[in-house]
């Protein structure tokens, strides 16, 4: 039997329902690939378990499911490691070891479970390139190996191999391609591993920056660059980010973690591979520092970068965890994320709201801006008569001011008396009585059955609201 180490998972996952954020979609459940590469250990993909409220895995030609759990999920960069319930799953089989990064040309073999079959399939190919790409599960830009040997659904989360050691777990296929596929190398693998063994916080750190080539002889002039120097223009700056306080909108990112940043953005990775500079970040952990060279007014300078989570406006991964939402008089307002935008269906980035997709887009993260919130529906009630529609409008001011967030949003709408004025993007207005709004809440919870007036991470009402509240149901 070739590869024992090799699994097939299934998966029972629970999605969130975007559309009514206080309940679920329906169970489903899907199959995956996966590696045993420790003593009841299994490595597969994070897009494999997530959302996952019961998993299994089950060894080849053997009719047993067992059930396991997810010891450490790294939504990122798509990996998660499995822990097996019954400690006899592995007995016998000697676990998988972890490689290097391959080189192109090297022959691998992709082995997994593609829908079309019960056992083990094992297809061959070549490394045709290693650069960065667009992780589809995360959004995330990072190092990735593409081969051009079949990765088909089922594949995914099942390992690559050259020369007997795991070289990459299968991750995504190429649309429009004939046999091709990406897998998350090894490097990736390793860090990952490694910061679950020291306990690290498995999430990938992000520069959080926006550049521009620096290309353009006559833009390299203005910025005071010489001959001898290259780099890429910072043209934004994400709050909360690595970057922040450090690199500033007008520096030119000269060099990162050691690595010279080209003037096209990127650097000589391993010293084999011509990548964007963005490959550096996945070799780090959350709170590890990273040295870069900036030219600032036409001096150069050395930095520090204290490796951050990625910080985005809109939020690109919210797996494993409940949208934020918030009811008022029957509207019901949610932050703007990836996942909100994919109520638009399979093709969303056609499909939804321009002006939500430019934010999600283009607009950057800042201290008096870190979420967006949105107007996402009506549910029709007297005291909201006329305003049905201005759903998926987002809110620009609450009396007169911005909201930072979601959960200050929340607490200007708690705080409010008298007349309630959102003022929304479009330019319309929404008025209501905040007494009127809260008295109609029993109701309207009532007809559209729904569990409270907010999600469970929100801040809840102070007393003078839940009084009010109380003397609304005694009235009803």
């Amino acid at each position: 039997m070739s590869h024992p180490q090799v699994v097939r998972v299934y998966s029972t996952y629970q999605d969130p329902d975007y559309e009514s954020p206080w309940q679920n979609v329906a169970p489903r459940g899907s199959t995956g690939s996966g590696v045993i590469i420790g003593p009841n250990r299994v490595l597969t993909g994070a897009h494999v378990v997530a959302n996952a409220t019961f998993v299994q895995v089950q060894k080849q030609s053997d009719p047993t499911k067992v059930t396991a759990r997810v010891a450490a999920i790294s939504h990122d960069s798509d990996l998660a490691l499995l822990e097996i319930d019954d400690h006899a799953f592995a007995r016998g089989i000697r676990p998988a070891v972890v490689g290097d990064l391959p080189r192109l040309r090297d022959a691998v073999q992709v082995v997994g479970y593609p829908i079309g079959g019960e056992e083990v399939s094992i297809t061959e190919g070549v490394v045709s390139r290693i650069e960065v790409q667009r992780y589809e599960h995360s959004q995330r830009h990072l190092l990735a190996a593409t081969v051009d040997a079949a990765i088909n659904e089922g594949n995914s989360g099942g390992p690559v191999f050259a020369r007997g050691k795991v070289v990459g777990i299968a991750f995504q296929a190429i649309v429009d391609a004939e046999n091709v596929g990406e897998m998350v190398p090894a490097p990736i693998l390793r860090r990952f591993l490694d910061g679950v063994k020291k306990g690290k916080d498995p999430r990938v750190p992000g520069l959080g920056i926006t550049t521009q080539p620096l290309e353009n002889p006559a833009l390299r002039a203005h910025f005071g660059m010489q001959p001898q120097h290259s780099g890429v223009l910072v043209t934004a700056v994400q709050y909360g980010s690595s970057a922040w306080g450090r690199l500033q909108v007008g520096d030119v990112l000269m060099q990162v973690d050691g690595l010279r940043v080209a003037d096209n953005g990127t650097v000589r990775y391993r010293g084999r591979f011509r990548c964007q500079f963005d490959a550096v970040v996945g070799d780090h952990h959350i709170g590890d520092r990273v040295a870069a060279r900036i030219l600032r007014a036409g001096k150069v300078h050395a930095v520090s970068l204290r490796m951050e989570p990625m910080a985005w406006l809109v939020p690109r991964t919210e797996f494993d965890r409940r949208p934020m939402w918030f009811l008022y008089g029957g509207l019901v307002f949610q932050r703007l994320t990836a996942d909100f935008l994919r109520i638009w269906g399979e093709h969303w980035w056609d499909k939804a709201p321009k002006e939500l997709l430019h934010l999600f887009y283009a607009a950057n993260k800042k201290p008096e801006r870190q979420e967006v919130v949105v107007l996402a529906q009506v549910l029709a009630d007297a005291v909201n008569v006329g305003y049905e529609p201005f759903h998926n409008d987002v809110v620009e001011q609450v009396n007169g001011e911005a909201p930072v967030d979601m959960a200050d949003f929340v607490r200007r709408m708690d705080r409010a008396t008298g007349e309630v004025v959102l003022l929304l993007s479009s330019g319309a207005k929404v008025l209501l009585d905040a007494d009127a709004a809260r008295a109609s809440m029993p109701r309207i919870l009532s007809r559209y059955h729904v569990p409270g007036d907010r999600s469970p991470d929100l801040p809840q009402a102070g007393g003078a609201a839940r009084r009010r509240t109380a003397r609304a149901k005694r009235g009803k």
